[in-house]
């Protein structure tokens, strides 16, 4: 029986990702195939997802003799934040509805305050970041601060 993660990164953007960043770190078009072997992931996968990122305007593709897959702007300028929505849609979701769709009434009057705050606790990383900065290693302040810290690397079971 598997658990509901809170915040889950699907295979589908974790893959996504790791495709831009492949492609981030090189000057040349790259085909799905060679993207998916350099990071060891199904290429049948890899071509559907970079169909969802060329769609979404996050790469453009060629044909012809330097065919393939190329960012569709520079890595400084595509964030976590856009290929998650990308690929997967809004950052924050309950019950499928956006955290300010959601109301209450009573003692949960103030639960879509907490909603909001997760989204927006969401939003500073994943906007903050850059394919860029995580190509480079070298995250903004701020997050850097957040992975610095021993506890944010121990997991909570309960």
């Amino acid at each position: 029986m598997g658990h509901n993660v809170p915040v889950h990164i699907s295979a589908k953007v974790d893959y996504g990702m790791r495709a831009l960043l492949t492609l981030a770190d090189r000057d040349d078009a790259c085909t799905a195939e060679a993207l998916a072997q350099a990071q060891g992931m199904p290429t049948k996968f890899v071509g559907a997802i970079l169909n969802d990122l060329r769609r979404a305007g996050l790469v453009s593709s060629q044909r012809g003799g330097d065919r393939g897959y190329r960012l569709a702007r520079p890595a400084s300028k595509i964030t976590v934040a856009d290929v998650m929505r990308s690929l997967d849609g809004p950052l924050a979701e309950v019950r499928g509805l956006r955290p300010e769709a959601a109301s209450y009434q009573g003692a949960a009057e103030h639960l879509q305050d907490v909603w909001v705050a997760v989204r927006a606790s969401l939003r500073s990383v994943l906007e903050r970041v850059t394919l860029e900065d995580v190509v480079r290693g070298r995250l903004p302040a701020p997050v850097a601060r957040l992975t610095a810290d021993p506890d944010a690397w121990e997991p909570r079971l309960r």
